[in-house]
C-alpha cells in the first residue's frame, strides 16, 4: 500500500484544489507532519549543547531540520568568511557541530527528526557539488540552498542576470549528484533596479527544473513585497518556506542591499501569531502551489525554548 508520504508525492500537492475531501485530508496531515526549523533560530544552544538542543526540538514537535554551513567539506574560503563573522555573533557552531555525519545521523534519527535541506555557500555549491551529493544522501537530504547572494556579485542588473546563468550550472551540477539546488531570497533584489526587479529575473531567468527557491516571507515583505504575490506568480518554483512574523510593518530604508539595513530590522523579527503578516493567507497559498517545506526561521531568536515552541503550536492549527 502506497504510504501517505508516497501519496502525497504521487498525486502531488499542487493540485491541492483538486483532490477529494478524502486526500485533502491525508495533504493536511503530511503537511503538520512535517513542520521544520532552520537551525539558525538557536546556533548558540545548539554550539553549548547540541544533542540537548535537537531533544528539545523533537519534543517541542518538530519534524524536519534544516541545517546551516559551513560544514567539514565545505571550501576553504567557506570557512574563512564564517570566522571573520563569528566574533559578531557570540558563537562559533555551524554544520554538524564538531561531530560526523554518521552521529549526526544517529542523534536526528534517535529523535525521530529528518533533515530535508540544508543551506551552503556559493563557493561550495561550485567547488564542492560532489561532496554535498555524497553528504546529503548520507542524511536524505534533497535541497542544497543559497541564503544570500555575497555583496559583490549583486550591484547591477548585469550581475543579477550572471548569477541567473551560474545558478543553472549549479543546478545542473545538483542534478547530476541526485540533488536539487535551491535559492533562499534574502531582503535584497526585491524593489526595483533601473526599472526591474532583480529578483525576478533570477527567477525568470532560470530554468524551473533545475533552480527551485525559498520565500522568506519576512525579508520579502521587508523589502516591500507581498510573498503570497510570489507564490501565484511563480507556482511550482517555491519549494520551502521560512516563517517568521513581523511586529509592524517596516520597510528596509533603502534597497535591503547591505547588513546596515538588516540588522535595524532583526527586532522586528516576532514569533509566529504575534505580528502583522497573513500568515494564514501565505500558507493557504503555499499548500496550493505545493511548498513542500515548512521551516520557522526566528534567527538567533531569545528564549528559543518558548518562543520555538509558541511559533510551532501557532502554525499547527494554521497547516
Amino acid at each position: 500500500m502506497t504510504t501517505r508520504r508516497n501519496f502525497i508525492k504521487n498525486t502531488g500537492i499542487l493540485s491541492a484544489l483538486a483532490l477529494t475531501p478524502i486526500q485533502k485530508i491525508f495533504a493536511e496531515m503530511e503537511i503538520k507532519n512535517l513542520m521544520g526549523i532552520q537551525l539558525f533560530s538557536l546556533p548558540k544552544m545548539l554550539s553549548e549543547d547540541f544533542v540537548g538542543g535537537i531533544k528539545m526540538l523533537s519534543q517541542m514537535g518538530y519534524k524536519e531540520l534544516e541545517l546551516f554551513g559551513p560544514f567539514p567539506f565545505s571550501t576553504e574560503m567557506a570557512h574563512k568568511s564564517w570566522a571573520a563573522v563569528t566574533p559578531m555573533l557570540g558563537f562559533s557552531g555551524s554544520g554538524y557541530f564538531g561531530r560526523s555525519i554518521q552521529e549526526i545521523k544517529s542523534i536526528l534519527s534517535d529523535n525521530g527528526l529528518k533533515t530535508p535541506a540544508m543551506h551552503t555557500d556559493l563557493d561550495t555549491l561550485i567547488n564542492g557539488m560532489d561532496k554535498l551529493g555524497e553528504a546529503a544522501h548520507v542524511l536524505g537530504q534533497t535541497y542544497v540552498t543559497l541564503p544570500a547572494i555575497p555583496d559583490d556579485k549583486r550591484k547591477t542588473l548585469d550581475d543579477y542576470k550572471r548569477i541567473a546563468e551560474t545558478f543553472n550550472k549549479i543546478g545542473e551540477s545538483a542534478k547530476k549528484n541526485g540533488i536539487k539546488f535551491g535559492y533562499h531570497n534574502h531582503g535584497y533584489g526585491i524593489k526595483p533596479m533601473d526599472g526591474q526587479i532583480p529578483l525576478q529575473i533570477i527567477l525568470d531567468q532560470t530554468d524551473p527544473n533545475l533552480v527551485f527557491f525559498e520565500l522568506d516571507i519576512f525579508w520579502t515583505a521587508s523589502g516591500g513585497a507581498d510573498p503570497i504575490s510570489y507564490l501565484e506568480k511563480y507556482p511550482n518554483r517555491y519549494k520551502m518556506l521560512h516563517l517568521k512574523d513581523m511586529k509592524e510593518k517596516k520597510e528596509f530604508s533603502g534597497d535591503g542591499g547591505n547588513a546596515s539595513q538588516w540588522i535595524p530590522l532583526f527586532s522586528n523579527m516576532t514569533t509566529a501569531g504575534d505580528g502583522v503578516l497573513d500568515l494564514k493567507g501565505i500558507i493557504k497559498k503555499a499548500k496550493e502551489i505545493g511548498v513542500e517545506h515548512y521551516f520557522v526561521e526566528q534567527d538567533m531568536v531569545a528564549s528559543p525554548e518558548i518562543a520555538l515552541k509558541r511559533s510551532l503550536d501557532y502554525l499547527k492549527k494554521e497547516i
